[in-house]
């Protein structure tokens, strides 16, 4: 799997899990790592512990250590002596590293260390002992018996199943009251405002105590809500306590790590830029407000940003640690802003110059980013809106504002230049617990009326508490045509990290891709082929097993007896899930195409071409198969490409498969930053010249060869890493030879962009290629790109 445009942050990397046994009596209850950072109140970063066992728990001689989210093998856990007890049903408070900012201290600390924690990933271990922990692992660390509890927050390779997500420099990670431990760090966990308890019971929240208006006092306070969000992205009252904001309830979100609701001015003023709505943040706490109330919040003003700040997403302005007095019931809401094809601006964003755009003034005629961010925290609506991204595991789902906005056949919206982001797109997501099925091309119909939210995941969203319903466009899977018997077809398939712990219904559905939809190709270019036990990180770098359970789905769903060829990874060197080892193959079919091997190809040996023959004009690979420079530091933590000879009708044609690496360091399209930096883009710079030199140098050994690159470029076809691929015309991307509209292979965040190609030299004439939607486009996927193949005379 890929990262496209638009995300901040790798979907691709699942770290593997550790799994304690979970407890009945000590357990770390929150973790608190933007203490003195901008915008928090408190002082210093925290651990806090909670025992939910009948007696106290004694720490004589245990500790609390932290490791870096992203550890090296050089990383060290930092470690705090802890001692005396827990009592029962209580906590024991941890005071770590103190920041340069915030206006108010912890309670009295039961211990005291020095540990400077992120605010935004990390991993915090509750240990039977002072020794510093040497598992860097979460297999490791699962399997240290000396760990009695661990929470990986943010983005933490350790952790528990998976990370606790919220935490940032304004809200800590934290368990709910009854200190449930199901060893799954982001069920047992929600972000939440800072709330540090010692083990004598002190602290209240912790950080300056929101004021408590009176319930005689029913004045508004001087503040509305268009002062706090004002006229740019961040708030001019960031930081600072507000008091008595009027509004009305006009959304609740009752469930999930970011609980609260939404107020709205109903005497608005008459500034475009300044939004009349704001989000109130309680945590885990479910709010005890009902839509309708008029209501007076005092709170501190935050700018939180989701994932973390160094993501680059946006932040949303919150009213954090609420105290809020209901003054009314049953009120009307403000009218909701419609949404229709006219509304959004075409420009997407301010051109900031690579910088944040943050301090600029909003301007929301101009920039469909600013007429959002005006709009933050108010009631908008849709009408009948065709769906551009389908409906992913939480039900949100894609639809365009503009329907003559770039739109492909099949009802998406294509993602043709990064000028041209589309800024009609707006991801639907519900608070009503209805959960939307939609496939692009269907309709979300009636009226669907929400609150506006920002997440690092999408951007700008509709928080739907009112949901249209899903009219079917009547989409349905392409099915390739098959080659002749004298055409050569060649394809790609990314499968999404398989391996045989999946389950056989997808190695069955992938088979009836390649046999049904694909028309079984003669070498298919495979990415994404895990380790024979996928995730486990214990060494194993084989995939005979995956492979052996694929071509057997695929002979029983009809397809050939394919055989195939690969070379394996050294352990942990090639980027992708964790302990996978992820590798491209090639299968192909023995009684169509037959490949020729030459032996001494591995890990870390360069195939060559080498000149043969009589007269030194026929050519070969001195291994096959095998790799590209696989010692290249263009290659570090990522795929290297697999160089295999293969003939076909007494035809030698070479085939190069690829996955270069992910988008996922890029900064999100949404984000602060325009246009967004494309951090990874640097090294599939690299990586395409090492493509291109290699089939630059066989050209000029024969010019006339035939060459197939394909497979997951991670990239689109008017970027630079393509460019530097088919520098020197040695290569021609086929995907530029379709119609423009239909450019795509991959589609995220309701952009339909491409991602996978198939490129062939000058040598081969006539290519027939097709990029074949049977997954990008649906709901109920096999895996989240579509296969592509290309058939040669």
């Amino acid at each position: 799997m890929a990262l496209p445009v638009g995300l901040a942050g790798s979907l691709i990397a699942l770290p593997f899990t550790a799994q304690a046994t979970p407890s009945p009596d000590a357990v770390i209850s929150e973790v608190f790592g933007g203490g003195g950072n901008s915008g928090a109140t408190l002082t210093n970063d925290f651990i806090e512990l909670g025992n939910a066992g009948d007696g106290p728990f004694d720490l004589t001689g245990w500790s609390v250590q932290y490791l870096s989210g992203s550890p090296t093998s050089s990383s060290k856990w930092q470690v705090t002596e802890i001692k005396g007890a827990i009592p029962a049903g209580g906590s024991y408070l941890v005071e770590e590293a103190k920041g340069a900012g915030g206006d108010t201290q912890l309670p009295t600390a039961d211990a005291t260390g020095t540990i400077a924690m992120s605010a935004s990933s990390g991993t915090v271990a509750l240990v039977r002992s002072t020794t510093p922990l040497t598992c860097l692992t979460a297999a490791d660390c699962a399997a240290d018996t000396s760990v009695k509890d661990l929470v990986g927050f943010g983005t933490a390779t350790v952790r528990e199943n998976t990370p606790a997500t919220g935490a940032d420099n304004t809200h800590s990670v934290a368990r709910n009251a009854a200190l449930a431990d199901t060893d799954n760090n982001s069920a047992d966990f929600t972000g939440a405002t800072p709330s540090p308890r010692n083990s004598a019971g002190a602290g209240d929240g912790g950080g300056e105590p929101s004021p408590t208006p009176s319930p005689t006092n029913t004045t508004p306070g001087e503040l509305r809500i268009r002062d706090i969000q004002g006229t740019t992205r961040i708030s001019p009252q960031a930081g600072k306590t507000v008091t008595n904001v009027p509004g009305v309830v006009t959304a609740i979100r009752a469930t999930g790590s970011s609980r609260g609701f939404w107020i709205q001015d109903t005497a608005p003023d008459k500034d475009p830029a300044t939004s009349e709505g704001v989000f109130v943040f309680t945590g885990s706490a479910t709010p005890q407000v009902k839509v309708g109330d008029s209501v007076l919040v005092s709170a501190k003003v935050v700018e939180y940003y989701p994932g973390g700040q160094s993501g680059g997403a946006q932040s949303l302005t919150e009213l954090s640690g609420p105290t809020t007095v209901v003054l009314s019931s049953g009120n009307p809401l403000p009218a909701a802003e419609v949404i229709d094809a006219r509304t959004l601006p075409e420009t997407y964003a301010p051109d900031g110059k690579g910088l944040s755009i943050e301090p600029l003034a909003l301007k929301p005629d101009t920039y469909a980013l600013d007429w959002f961010e005006s709009r933050e925290g108010m009631l908008i609506q849709v009408g009948d809106s065709r769906v551009v991204g389908a409906s992913n595991a939480y039900g949100e789902t894609w639809v365009t504002t503009k329907p003559k906005q770039n739109p492909t056949p099949r009802g998406g919206t294509v993602y043709p230049s990064y000028d041209e982001a589309n800024s009609g797109r707006l991801v639907i997501a519900s608070l009503t617990g209805e959960k939307l099925a939609a496939n692009v091309g269907d309709t979300l119909t009636g009226t669907t009326t929400g609150a506006l939210d920002y997440s690092s995941y999408g951007g700008y969203g509709l928080q739907a508490s009112t949901l249209g319903k899903v009219t079917s466009g009547g989409l349905k899977p392409e099915v390739a045509k098959k080659g002749k018997s004298d055409e050569l077809s060649v394809a790609t398939y990314n499968v999404e990290n398989l391996d045989p712990t999946d389950p056989q219904a997808k190695f069955d559905r992938l088979a009836e891709g390649v046999v049904k939809n694909l028309a079984t190709p003669d070498i298919v270019s495979l990415e994404e082929i895990q380790d024979n036990n996928g995730a486990k990180d214990d060494g194993t770098v084989a995939a005979d097993k995956t492979l052996a359970q694929f071509v057997a789905a695929i002979q029983a769903a009809g397809g050939p007896a394919y055989d195939w060829r690969a070379v394996d990874p050294a352990d942990k060197t090639d980027g992708g899930e964790p302990g996978g080892n992820i590798r491209n193959v090639f299968l192909f079919n023995p009684k169509r195409v037959s490949f020729v091997d030459r032996p001494g190809g591995d890990a870390t040996t360069a195939t060559e071409v080498v000149t043969t023959g009589k007269h030194g004009k026929d050519i070969t690979l001195s291994v096959s198969p095998g790799r590209i420079n696989p010692t290249s530091d263009a290659w570090k933590s990522s795929r290297k490409p697999l160089v295999g000879e293969f003939t076909f009708r007494g035809e030698q044609v070479f085939v190069i498969g690829n996955h270069f690496n992910s988008k996922g360091g890029d900064q999100p399209l949404h984000g602060a930053f325009q246009p967004p930096v494309l951090g990874s883009e640097a090294q599939r710079l690299t990586q395409a010249k090492e493509v291109n030199d290699f089939v630059t140098g066989l050209l000029a050994k024969d010019k006339k060869a035939k060459v197939v690159v394909l497979g997951d470029l991670n990239d689109y076809q008017f970027s630079k890493p393509l460019t530097t691929l088919t520098r020197g015309g040695v290569l021609v991307d086929l995907m530029n030879k379709l119609p423009k509209n239909e450019r795509y292979s991959y589609v995220y965040d309701g952009n339909s962009q491409t991602l996978d190609h198939i490129l062939v030299s000058p040598g081969i004439k006539n290519p027939d290629y097709d990029v074949v939607h049977i997954n990008a486009e649906f709901a109920d996927q096999a895996s989240d790109h579509d296969p592509q193949v290309v058939r040669i005379k």
